[in-house]
């Protein structure tokens, strides 16, 4: 019997944030360096893209990737940064459109890697 395991089943918003211990003690410089990154691109100001649009180009993309965490993490930044639920919806409707868009463009290459596509 086969079970399909989704991210979300794993997920504990507090009990998780307690594994950053195994990068603390393997990978310290890499983490930091991530970390100084991460505070860069989010920071409130000085950016030409204001905080609530990096915010929600933020939930796009962990949407698209499926990353619970990103998803948790940012639509809670993305309100906090002003973003409405209006904001949110079109953000995940960007997503989806853009995931399955995706999967549209794809399927031509298939269709021309496979030779499948013969003009008749």
């Amino acid at each position: 019997m086969q079970v399909l395991l989704v991210m979300s089943e794993f997920f504990d918003r507090e009990k998780d944030k307690s594994f950053t211990r195994v990068y603390k003690k393997n990978t310290p410089d890499i983490l930091e360096k991530f970390a100084a990154f991460d505070e860069a691109v989010f920071q409130e100001a000085g950016r030409e893209i204001p905080i609530k649009y990096r915010e929600l180009i933020a939930l796009a993309v962990g949407i698209s990737t499926q990353c619970v965490y990103c998803i948790d993490a940012h639509s809670q930044k993305a309100l906090k940064a002003g973003a409405s639920d209006v904001e949110l919806a079109e953000t995940a409707w960007v997503a989806t459109a853009i995931r399955a868009g995706g999967g549209f463009a794809h399927g031509r290459l298939a269709f021309k890697l496979s030779g499948a596509a013969h003009e008749h």
